[in-house]
């Protein structure tokens, strides 16, 4: 994508939530650098690692995220990149975040995941003391993996419901992985009170997101093709249900083929409730700040249009009433301002 010319100090100062955030892709090269080298593999340079983080298409990015991920091995490891991206989001004046786990990468690695999740919770602490910032996590199962290792994520995110962990989700590859496959994980997930998410419409057709509102998911991760589908368009309208859009992402991955002709603009027009997101920042050469610059530079978004944008962050989030309720006041005194 290039590096984007300096944000604006309106984008800036807007308060702002992000709701579709991997941590795994929010690891930028010099940390992971920093990491292989405390793993002993003092050799790690930065160019080395730059190469990790290139691919061509949705495969090959795919890819590239099990190689990063490849280098996460302690629970210090997860709290170094828990904190790190908290540091970041302060910088944008994100006040609230609900991130991404890969827990069923981690699964897949045999790792001992109760150990992770102390380094997980020790770095937003952390983060928290120090950036003021609220996160939850949302823990995704990888669907090309099938249904029963999506179990055994799920299985982890009620044993941790009571920390932190507001909701489970399912990413990859749409179609090894169709959301017919998880219809019992989700109701599981649903009776145990945990939030539902998928990302769907991203590298698969509008059948993927029928699949998913069928799942009974609250939130949509990317929709990018829900426009082929009038049908569905009017559902989503009519329903609001938020769609976490990450423009750099799909052109990244191919998924869109040039900004231009990414739908955003044109689902915001059709009433669409939109929030914008980075998804993998540091895969994608992007951040919150520069989502909101590329939509309204690219599609012509008015400021107002960014407030209602950062407003649906809130408002589209997991946190409790009381806490939404909290959260949206300080957005309307700021933004006012702003």
């Amino acid at each position: 994508m290039g590096s984007a010319p300096t944000a604006n100090s309106f984008l800036m100062a807007l308060p702002k939530a992000e709701l579709h955030l991997h941590l795994e892709g929010s690891i930028e090269p010099a940390t992971l650098v920093e990491l292989m080298q405390s793993h002993g593999k003092d050799g790690a340079s930065l160019a080395e690692v730059e190469r990790l983080y290139r691919y061509t298409d949705f495969t090959g990015f795919l890819r590239a995220f099990k190689d990063v991920t490849e280098h996460l091995r302690t629970p210090e490891d997860y709290e170094l990149i828990t904190y790190r991206m908290m540091e970041r989001l302060k910088a944008q004046n994100v006040l609230h975040a609900e991130v991404f786990v890969s827990v069923g990468v981690c699964l897949w690695r045999k790792q001992d995941f109760a150990a992770i999740f102390e380094g997980l919770e020790r770095g937003r602490r952390r983060g928290k003391r120090d950036f003021g910032i609220s996160l939850l996590w949302i823990f995704d199962a990888v669907r090309q993996f099938g249904a029963e290792k999506a179990e055994k994520v799920l299985d982890l995110a009620i044993q941790f419901r009571d920390r932190n962990v507001v909701a489970f989700g399912i990413g990859g590859d749409e179609r090894k992985g169709p959301p017919e496959l998880f219809k019992d994980v989700y109701a599981r997930a649903g009776n145990h009170g945990l939030h539902l998410t998928a990302h769907a419409g991203e590298s698969a057709g509008p059948e993927s997101i029928w699949g998913a509102l069928n799942l009974k998911v609250e939130r949509i991760g990317h929709g990018l093709t829900a426009g082929q589908d009038p049908e569905l368009m009017e559902v989503l309208a009519q329903r609001q249900v938020p769609i976490e859009i990450c423009v750099a992402s799909n052109v990244a991955t191919g998924c869109c083929t040039e900004i231009a002709q990414h739908p955003v603009k044109n689902y915001f027009d059709q009433g669409l409730m939109l929030t914008l997101n980075s998804d993998d920042p540091a895969m994608f050469r992007t951040s919150l700040v520069q989502e909101y610059q590329l939509v309204q530079e690219a599609f012509g978004f008015s400021d107002e249009h960014l407030r209602e944008l950062a407003r649906n962050s809130f408002e589209a989030s997991f946190l409790p009433p009381d806490k939404k309720v909290e959260f949206l006041d300080l957005f309307d005194a700021a933004a006012s301002r702003t």
